[in-house]
């Protein structure tokens, strides 16, 4: 079978896990673990995503290029777990050997596997295979962005010459990878799901740049420390999310069948969740007198991951895992209407916990939220995946996987 689909399980389950902590943990109820946020983020970003996107990658782009199906590469999945593995050890003790080595298995997995999907080009010149171009360029912010994040540990950032590290990392990651992969499973997505193109299906190619373009300078801005990358690079990439969403919006309109599940409502209101740090961004730069800018420093990222991530991730996970291990059946999109609630109550608590007194309260009560939202979406995939794992059905599905 596919293993990536199964570690996409595995390490969303753990997500749902470190969700609970951080509850347990903003209530002081269990406080001796405090400390692990950024590991939370993690089990999401480099957990159940970039396992699924591995997996799903050469699939689609070998799918869209009228190409066979690759086989798993073994060699790209023990890389990247290993990594993973060394990584999530290694960054809560803080232990540069291990974090050194698991950013370069990392790297290194990225590499390969940027390499596999650039020999599944297409062989027909009437199929352009545009998800794909979306797929290489997300991996190579990718890139920038195990760089950064790996140097953040080993003092990489003053030779690089790195202004606002933390900030460049999670933009090259947020805006370079996840935003750019994301728009290219949307391109090669939604023909399928709605049955219908893109509102403006000459659109995709001038997104691709855009978004890209922008993703530079938004990395480029914190690298150097200059609004002359930023703002630019943030019209722009926005500009072209607003495009892009109105091109999954716009034809599906007034069908109500469309809306009748919460799969599509999952897709297009988690990007909301990208406005709010762009809007209170000003109000951050400009240093407005008692606006609490490092509060919102420090958590933006996770309503920023949480909110529109994972819940984008709750849509495109059970639907790819039905397509993956139940063929005949009709694949749609995950999500359940308590998923789509949750995860949205969520955001708003971790928002207002920046801003009041008692945040403790609303910051555990956000992570509570993200956790009952979670749990539907790991049921569902558990209830794809379990007839396959199970004994009975393990050796058909691995020669039907391979």
């Amino acid at each position: 079978m596919n293993l990536y689909f199964l570690m996409t399980f595995l390490f969303l389950s753990v997500a749902g896990l470190t969700a609970l902590d951080a509850a347990l943990t903003s209530w002081t109820i269990i406080p001796w673990v405090n400390g692990l946020r950024w590991l939370r983020v993690h089990f999401i970003t480099l957990g159940a995503l970039t396992e699924l996107l591995f997996g799903l990658l050469p699939l689609l782009a070998a799918r869209r290029a009228s190409l066979p199906k690759p086989r798993t590469r073994l060699d790209i999945w023990l890389l990247l777990n290993a990594g993973l593995m060394l990584l999530l050890a290694g960054i809560p003790i803080v232990n540069k050997a291990l974090i050194f080595a698991g950013g370069t298995l990392i790297f290194t997995a990225t590499t390969l596997l940027m390499h596999q999907l650039y020999q599944l080009r297409p062989t027909n010149r009437t199929e352009p295979g545009l998800g794909r171009k979306f797929y290489l360029m997300g991996l190579a912010f990718f890139l920038v962005g195990i760089l950064i994040g790996t140097g953040l540990w080993l003092g990489w950032s003053d030779v690089l010459g790195i202004q606002t590290p933390v900030e460049a990392h999670i933009h090259a990651n947020n805006w370079g990878l996840m935003s750019l992969v994301f728009a290219g499973l949307l391109v090669d997505l939604y023909p399928k799901v709605a049955k219908r193109p893109f509102h403006w299906p000459n659109s995709p190619n001038k997104i691709y740049w855009m978004m890209s373009l922008g993703a530079l300078g938004l990395v480029l801005g914190p690298w150097v420390n200059s609004l002359y990358f930023t703002v630019p690079g943030l019209i722009l990439h926005l500009s072209a999310t607003f495009w892009l969403l109105a091109n999954v919006i716009k034809p599906v309109w007034g069908d109500r069948a469309q809306w009748a599940k919460p799969g599509l409502w999952h897709l297009t209101t988690a990007y909301g969740w990208i406005l709010a740090p762009v809007l209170i961004a000003p109000l951050i730069i400009l240093k407005v007198p008692g606006f609490p800018g490092a509060g919102i420093e420090a958590n933006a990222p996770q309503a920023l991951i949480y909110g529109w991530v994972l819940q984008f991730g709750f849509a495109i996970i059970p639907y790819f895992a039905r397509r993956q291990f139940q063929p005949k059946a009709e694949a749609e999109l995950g999500g359940s209407w308590l998923s789509l609630i949750a995860v949205h109550l969520g955001g708003v608590a971790l928002w207002v916990s920046i801003f009041v007194a008692n945040s403790g309260l609303w910051h555990g009560l956000a992570y509570c939220l993200w956790l009952v939202a979670i749990v539907p979406i790991v049921l569902q995939l558990w209830r794809i995946l379990h007839p396959v794992v199970a004994d009975e059905g393990w050796e058909t599905a691995v020669s039907s996987t391979d």
